[in-house]
């Protein structure tokens, strides 16, 4: 029976349920994932059924259950929070269910045909005795065998789909599990649940956790305790670190699986035995990471023990005539000469470009072969601009192969390079700095050049940090600023902060200068200035590109002046009209769009934190195009979880790069990561005109937080113990 349920959840809030047969799908998007549906029950009544809704086909039976609501233009609809498929009963349900283009080989005529003979038992003869097709007049052997051939295939993703939704998987990842999946795909989550959290993008171990739940898996089963512990860990990562402490871990399991202790540590124990988590020093690390970390100082070791490198021919070479460097600018390129591996390290303006690129003319002079690098694609073009040499990212440079899953260069295929420049040293992670090192053959002269005062790597581990404070390398600290003089503003003021003061906005009587300090703490009006000055007053004044020339940082990505509503804002504004665009969940992405990688992508050769352009939107294959740098990207719409549109972005994702223009909001309600770092980072990403908008109380509690959240990890102790063997 088709009516409309009434009932109350837990929390008091009415929640509706609508059976009934589709009479229309009147809107479907072109990614599937969403429909408005009118749904006739038995008394005639029509329902308006809206959401996450993909396969609906007029004529199937739907049950959907969620909350009413009224819309100012279409009226009264219900809201689809949970919805299942079934087959439609009533012979007018089944001609239009076969008439919907679902089945090849069935358009209108052929279905009224089918039901004409078959009737009300059309559904159990097309499942169970479809060679009986060929009773139907038109329909000929090839046409039968067809249509059974269509029918078993749709039957069988619709079975899977009604299983997948009935445990509370949404429309697009059944999509995500069918396509990895393929008739398998139930099975798989039948088996694991948890294993769905490691291979498709966007399940996490919650979401997997809730669909073990479905199914009917115990809290304190074995294959969830192991997977919570895994998960737990893998959150641990995100935050930097590399390890963690065994009391404190067994604490962070049970709280994530709402377990006591003793139920945490035997999934902490299953996930040993598998191998999959390892105990060292009383410190539980992931696989992955325990291995680079075990690795590495070894291949530093490798590289620092050499008698012989091709940097020493940099010595023969004299200075440049004209060229006026201070001593320790000088000492940094006569360094590279006499060490293996040294760091340059310093803040900004004060002459790093300058000795590397004296440092690239005296290799070039001696005939060496050089390679530059960095780990993002804006820091690998800064370097090519101020040293007029190529420079490349570090994946392309050590060769991304997708079908070997790792990179082509690596110990057993090292670089080719006499000498090997690497920029923005304090963004390498742990697992990239093995593959880097792994990868440079020993007599190689290796000058890796960074800002130690920056935010840790995004990544896990501080390696940077590390190799500094090992006292192995020989290191060179540049202090003295030189770079646009007394001139720049923004300069000065990054260094006061870095020095624990507070920045100085410029003179009123100042007509222009390069740092402004716009006092405001109220996240509404924050986000109003921003949205016009990057919209009209700083095109206007200063004859920057809106889109191009200007990037909003901002600490967070929650809230009124978080990154997810000054997207939406921005996009708005700066890219209006009704382009050619797409909507993937709550989120909708437009040709011109400005976008960024969040995650590492190695088959398509884009990583995190590349921005581009949304370019092509092909609707019919959906499909879409991103230019990185001229580069064109193809994506289908189901990956859109990759991308986030980057008109703002987080500090921590500015990592690496410069850009002409930044607008810095800093705010109290930023309180959680208000730290000098923090903002000192944000600040050094302007290279023309920085903008700060935000509280003398927050931006003082950022300049005085010089604390600084401890990243566990063993690396410094195994590089000290490399150390104290040598000697």
């Amino acid at each position: 029976m088709y009516n409309m349920d009434n009932s109350k959840n837990n929390q008091g809030l009415a929640s509706h349920t609508v059976r009934g047969e589709i009479s229309r799908v009147v809107y479907a998007n072109d990614e599937g994932t969403y429909s408005v549906l009118r749904v006739k029950d038995t008394s005639g009544q029509e329902h308006v059924v809206v959401g996450n809704i993909s396969g609906a086909f007029e004529g199937q039976n739907i049950e959907a259950t969620g909350k009413l609501e009224t819309h100012k233009e279409f009226g009264r609809q219900l809201r689809a929070e949970h919805f299942r498929f079934t087959l439609p009963s009533t012979r007018e349900g089944i001609v239009k269910y076969l008439s919907s283009g679902m089945i090849e080989g069935i358009g209108p005529k052929y279905a009224e045909c089918i039901v004409e003979h078959f009737g009300e038992k059309t559904l159990d003869i097309l499942d169970n005795y479809s060679i009986r097709l060929k009773e139907v007049p038109g329909i000929g052997k090839k046409r039968a065998a067809m249509i059974s051939a269509a029918w078993k295939e749709q039957s069988a993703k619709r079975d899977i789909f009604i299983f997948l939704q009935g445990l509370g998987i949404s429309s697009l990842f059944c999509q995500k599990l069918y396509k990895e999946y393929g008739d398998q795909a139930a099975q798989v989550v039948k088996n694991n649940p948890y294993q769905l959290a490691d291979e498709i993008d966007g399940i996490g171990f919650l979401m997997a956790d809730r669909i073990a739940s479905s199914l009917g898996i115990a809290g304190d089963a074995a294959i969830r305790l192991a997977a919570g512990a895994i998960y737990t860990m893998n959150q641990l990562t995100t935050s930097g670190h590399c390890c963690y402490p065994a009391e404190e871990f067994v604490l962070k399991c049970a709280e994530t699986l709402k377990v006591d202790s003793d139920h945490a540590q035997y999934g902490i124990d299953e996930a040993l035995k598998q191998r999959l988590l390892i105990l060292e020093h009383d410190m539980y690390y992931p696989r992955n990471l325990f291995k680079a970390e075990s690795e590495l100082p070894g291949h530093l070791l490798r590289l620092i023990s050499i008698k012989r490198h091709s940097g020493q021919r940099l010595l023969k070479v004299p200075a440049a005539p004209n060229l006026q460097l201070s001593d320790e600018q000088l000492s940094a390129v006569e360094r590279a000469g006499h060490s293996p591996v040294s760091i340059i390290t310093g803040g900004p303006g004060v002459g790093k470009t300058t000795v590397v690129g004296e440092i690239v003319r005296r290799a070039k002079a001696a005939g060496l072969k050089i390679y530059l690098a960095a780990p993002t694609g804006r820091a690998a073009k800064r370097m090519s601009e101020s040293t007029g040499f190529s420079a490349r990212t570090l994946h392309r440079m050590l060769k991304w192969e997708p079908a070997e899953k790792s990179f082509a260069y690596n110990q057993f295929h090292p670089l080719t390079c006499d000498l090997l420049i690497v920029d923005e040293v304090s963004m390498l992670d742990l697992s990239l700095a093995l593959c880097l090192f792994r990868a440079i053959k020993a007599g190689t002269t290796v000058i890796l050049v960074g800002d130690a005062d920056q935010l840790p790597s995004v990544g896990p581990g501080n390696v940077f940090h590390c190799m500094l404070q090992s006292k192995l390398f020989l290191v060179t600290h540049l202090n003295k600023i030189f770079r646009q003089g007394e001139g720049s503003h923004i300069i000065f003021n990054a260094h006061r902060v870095n020095h624990g003061q507070m920045p100085e906005n410029t003179p009123k009587q100042q007509d222009l200068s390069d740092f402004y300090w716009i006092e405001q703490e109220d996240p509404e009006r924050v986000a109003d200035i921003i949205l016009r000055m990057q919209s009209e007053r700083i095109p206007q004044r200063f004859n920057f590109h809106p889109v191009r020339d200007i990037q909003v940082l901002t600490p967070m990505n929650r809230g009124l002046v978080g990154t997810a509503t000054l997207n939406q804002t921005l996009q708005e504004k700066l890219n209006p009209g009704h382009k050619p665009q797409f909507k993937s969940g709550d989120k909708v992405f437009k040709s011109g769009d400005k976008v960024m990688q969040i995650t590492n992508n190695y088959d398509k050769n884009v990583f995190n934190g590349d921005m581009g352009r949304i370019g092509n939107i092909d609707m019919k294959e959906k499909q879409f195009s991103v230019y990185f740098d001229n580069r064109a990207v193809s994506y289908e719409f189901t990956e859109t979880d990759q991308l986030s549109l980057a008109y703002a972005i987080t500090i921590h994702k500015s990592q690496g790069s410069e850009f002409p223009v930044v607008i810095m909001p800093m705010l109290n309600q930023h309180y959680m990561m208000l730290q000098r770092n923090l903002l000192y980072t944000g600040m050094t990403r302007a290279r023309q005109l920085l903008i700060l908008v935000g509280s003398q109380k927050a931006i003082g509690m950022a300049v005085r937080n010089s604390r600084l959240e401890p990243r566990y990890s063993r690396l410094l102790e195994r590089l000290t113990e490399y150390r104290q063997e040598q000697q």
